[in-house]
């Protein structure tokens, strides 16, 4: 894909722009988003979405259109499993309500920055180390099978990271917030607030979750400004589906064997294309082997049908324990 020096800046000018937007209205007005407009934002940045993945149909054609799009729809499907932990977060720093916005795009903001630099060491060892493609395979299939048998994160299993205990140790921290404020001064002292732990904590967290979502989406495509669009799409509708989809994320029940199935798939994906383009001497002498790789067309239909099957069934299997639990029991 040929992907020339203006487009790259003009897409990163649009995106500044929109983050700049974003920030500015919640720092004018904090307050806790109603229905109507966490689905309006998120309409557009779904509509947005879909526009970009026909322009790039239009530019470069099918075949980087189809890794757009199944590139989106992963890290779409695996932003919705951080939001699991980002609502564990709240719980555990008792985020007032009106300020759970702005953390969560500021948040957002320096999981986009990390991931950016995370995409570009990806690129750079993929051009040096075609043989990386194994790693990667065997990562997302070892990150399936755990996933699979974990399952979703409870209320209790959130525990901080090395980098937040650290902070919280090494800088005072005052006990309550100061509205949005990351810092103030008390008693001529100079404090950090809560504010600031949870939005490291937002997006260290989110930066783990890269671990598994960046090696993904380099499964589906290999175009490092695909994989770029397809992150920033997927987290730039992050905040609105925090809130318009809250409760239901508790109803997902299947989410993380979905999850699983879709790397370990990617994973299997990945595999092969190593085997097909293999130079490692110790594997069948250095020479490729000739095994099928998995079209983009297949790839995506794949997806498609994993979440669909995995949303389907969750709904399914919360309204027969709701239905379980109000019915009458007997003596």
């Amino acid at each position: 894909m040929d992907v020339s020096a203006t487009t790259w800046w003009v897409t990163i000018g649009v995106l500044i722009v929109f983050l700049v937007i974003d920030v500015g209205v919640i720092a004018r007005r904090p307050h806790v988003p109603s229905m109507r407009e966490c689905a309006i934002a998120l309409s557009f940045y779904v509509g947005a979405a879909v526009v970009f993945g026909l322009w790039v149909w239009w530019n470069s054609g099918a075949q980087y259109a189809g890794e757009f799009y199944a590139g989106w729809l992963t890290e779409y499907s695996l932003s919705v499993d951080n939001l699991f932990v980002f609502l564990l977060i709240m719980r555990k720093f008792l985020v007032p309500e009106k300020l759970q916005q702005e953390a969560l795009v500021i948040g957002i903001v320096i999981a986009i920055i990390l991931r950016g630099i995370f995409i570009a060491l990806g690129a750079a060892v993929i051009n040096e180390f075609a043989s990386v493609f194994y790693i990667f395979g065997l990562f997302l299939i070892y990150t399936a099978v755990k996933l699979a048998r974990e399952g979703s994160i409870e209320d209790d299993e959130f525990k901080e990271n090395r980098l937040l205990t650290w902070v919280e140790k090494r800088f005072p921290v005052t006990p309550e917030f100061h509205g949005p404020k990351i810092a103030t001064r008390i008693d001529g002292k100079r404090m950090l607030t809560p504010m600031f732990i949870v939005i490291v904590a937002l997006g260290t967290t989110d930066l783990l979750f890269a671990l598994d979502s960046i090696p993904a989406i380099y499964g589906l495509t290999k175009e490092p400004y695909l994989v770029l669009t397809a992150n920033i799409f997927a987290l730039m509708g992050l905040r609105q589906l925090y809130f318009l989809i809250g409760g239901l994320l508790e109803r997902l029940v299947y989410l993380s064997i979905g999850l699983a199935v879709l790397l370990a798939f990617i994973g299997v994906k990945l595999i092969l294309h190593a085997m097909h383009e293999n130079n490692l001497p110790f594997i069948n002498g250095g020479e490729p082997i000739p095994v099928p790789e998995i079209p983009i067309v297949v790839s995506l239909a794949a997806i498609v049908v994993i979440l669909g099957v995995t949303t389907v069934a969750s709904l399914v299997k919360s309204a027969h324990d709701d239905r379980s639990k109000q019915a009458p029991t007997g003596c």
